[in-house]
């Protein structure tokens, strides 16, 4: 139990609360220590983000294709080609082009069975069985029915509308007898009639046979149905696939499942023409058969209802084109040949095309001027950092300091106390001077004209306060750049033998890698625990005094509370003596 002052009158919080103050300042200095390590660990990190994405673009610098881009130039908007950086720098003509075709193929007549009403794409087929004309079919074939049964089915929906009548075969084989089909109702039938569900596909007689008969061949219209597709890939061989659909499904299910498939064709309902419409999507002849038919289908739906004709195909033919006097053919209106490719848009009948490829200068100087800028913008920041002033009168805040603040003057603070961290620092400084020195030495063991920054317009600012920063002549660059390409690129790429000879590019991504490595050790990063690294284990010293401290505090904290208390008893118990002493001598 902790009085308060009940008995002295002194407010005992409050002094206590003062006394742990005096006691807490050393605590103060190990959490400002652990927010400078915290603030530096940061610093280094954020400053490790640059190196690596300097490292990055280094690396990208030290690969041929930066250097080898090529340009290409066409004659005629109706040929156009594009090169790869392993492309030579060769010239291509053109002529009497004739671009491949795909094949399609489309109903020569419409589906609907009057020629002019429109199927609704997005309704079921059975929906619409009467405005078909032929269909799938399904014929079944002396259909059993046993004595006492009265019923016999095809399976799955049939269109009984063109189906006016059935006969059966009674038992002695020599009676036929003909039954009218209706559609309505099974309480329907009178006299010789048979219903048929043509929901099920289902055949109701009136009543039960009392022999075992035999139905005739019939054929009706089904939709439960299916086909077959089969197209052929660049290599020539046979693509097939199998649909299967019913009477719930549209014709958008249909196209759509087409569109969908392995066979490379592209379908649609031309509701125009009411029919359907089938193509490849790739131009050119596959089909190595006599036939040549790059579409082939069976199956009734296509052929009768869709009313698709096989020799009705059109195109499915390979570009034909004379390249530098010599005639070629080939399966598509894009082709590659040494690095170039070309893609004929449009059949040019007695006209020609150059086409021209070169080295791509521009996309060369850009790479090495933005490479040229990224250093800069690289070195700049670190320099700052290397150079921050340090403000020793500004610690980090306590929270208690922060609530008498404005967010404003927060910041502000916090700026000046954070300033500093890396001044001179070793690792940075040391990467640095790495970075300068692989900028200054010359590239040995190269071939070309240029082993030199400077013989390519590239030197360093002359004003001190630049420290190291570069500047480009880009009219000597690029007329470098023009003159010797291949001698440019093995500046910056070069492989060097036995650790010499090293390009820039390389030598610099090493310089980069190494500081990395370095901040890594000291600051750690995303996959490393606190104990991997310096200043982590530093943060766990310091959290491992603090701890320490605030059990240490709570002891303290204890001791001012019993000793305020025992003084409380001790006044109150010369309180009341002092009380029972005055009520003697008056009762005296």
């Amino acid at each position: 139990m902790r009085l308060t002052g009940f008995q002295s009158g002194l407010d005992i919080n409050q002094m206590v609360s003062d006394l742990m103050k005096a006691q807490r300042m050393p605590m103060n200095k190990l959490t400002q220590q652990k927010q400078l390590l915290e603030w530096k660990r940061d610093d280094y990190r954020e400053t490790n983000r640059l190196l690596n994405d300097f490292r990055n673009l280094s690396f990208d610098m030290t690969l041929q294709r930066t250097y080898s881009q090529k340009t290409v130039t066409s004659t005629n908007d109706k040929v156009s080609a594009t090169a790869s950086s392993s492309a030579s720098n060769v010239s291509y003509t053109l002529s009497d082009v004739q671009v491949a075709k795909v094949a399609t193929n489309s109903s020569t007549s419409s589906a609907m069975k009057d020629g002019t009403t429109k199927l609704d794409v997005t309704t079921s087929l059975w929906e619409q069985r009467d405005k078909f004309g032929n269909f799938q079919t399904k014929t079944v074939s002396d259909a059993a029915i046993a004595s006492g049964g009265s019923t016999f089915s095809l399976g799955g929906k049939v269109n009984g509308s063109n189906l006016d009548a059935i006969t059966v075969r009674m038992a002695d084989d020599t009676t036929l007898v003909d039954y009218d089909v209706i559609t309505t109702s099974p309480d329907d039938i009178v006299g010789n009639q048979v219903y048929l569900n043509e929901e099920t596909g289902e055949f109701t007689f009136g009543s039960a046979f009392t022999e075992d008969v035999t139905v005739e061949p019939i054929s009706v219209a089904a939709f439960d149905f299916g086909f077959k597709i089969t197209t052929y890939n660049q290599a020539g061989d046979a693509v097939p696939q199998t649909f299967s659909f019913n009477g719930d499904q549209t014709m958008d299910d249909i196209v759509a499942e087409i569109n969908n498939s392995d066979l490379g064709l592209t379908a649609f309902y031309d509701e125009f023409k009411g029919g359907l419409v089938v193509a490849k999507r790739e131009a050119g002849s596959f089909n190595p058969s006599d036939t040549g038919k790059e579409i082939e289908f069976e199956g009734d739906f296509l052929t009768g209802a869709m009313n698709l004709n096989q020799a009705t195909e059109t195109g499915g033919t390979p570009a034909t084109v004379t390249i530098n006097g010599v005639v070629t053919e080939r399966n598509s209106n894009t082709f590659s040949i040494n690095g170039v490719t070309f893609t004929l848009k449009e059949d040019m009948p007695g006209q020609s095309a150059v086409i021209n490829v070169a080295n791509d200068t521009d996309q060369t100087f850009d790479a090495v001027k933005n490479y040229i800028t990224k250093y800069n913008e690289l070195i700049e920041k670190l320099n700052a950092k290397t150079g921050e002033p340090v403000y020793r009168e500004y610690k980090p805040l306590s929270d208690e300091e922060k609530e008498s603040l404005s967010e404003k003057q927060v910041e502000q603070w916090e700026e000046k106390a954070r300033s500093g961290l890396l001044r001179n620092d070793s690792i940075l400084t040391s990467g640095l001077g790495k970075m300068r020195s692989a900028l200054y030495e010359s590239v040995s063991g190269l071939s070309g004209q240029y082993d030199q920054l400077a013989q390519l317009g590239i030197t360093t600012s002359s004003n001190y306060r630049d420290k190291g920063k570069l500047l480009i002549d880009d009219d000597k660059l690029k007329a470098a750049i023009a003159n010797d390409p291949n001698s440019v690129m093995q500046m910056f790429t070069s492989n060097g033998e036995n650790d010499t000879g090293l390009g820039i590019a390389r030598k610099l991504r090493e310089a980069a890698g190494a500081t990395i490595s370095g901040i890594e050790a000291r600051a750690g990063n995303a996959t490393r625990t606190a104990q991997q690294f310096t200043i982590g284990r530093e943060l766990l010293n310091v959290d491992q005094r603090i701890s320490a401290f605030e059990r240490r505090m709570q002891t303290v904290e204890d001791r001012y509370w019993r000793q305020f208390t025992a003084m409380e008893k001790a006044i109150g118990q010369s309180n009341q003596q002092s009380m029972q002493l005055m009520s003697q001598f008056t009762n005296g």
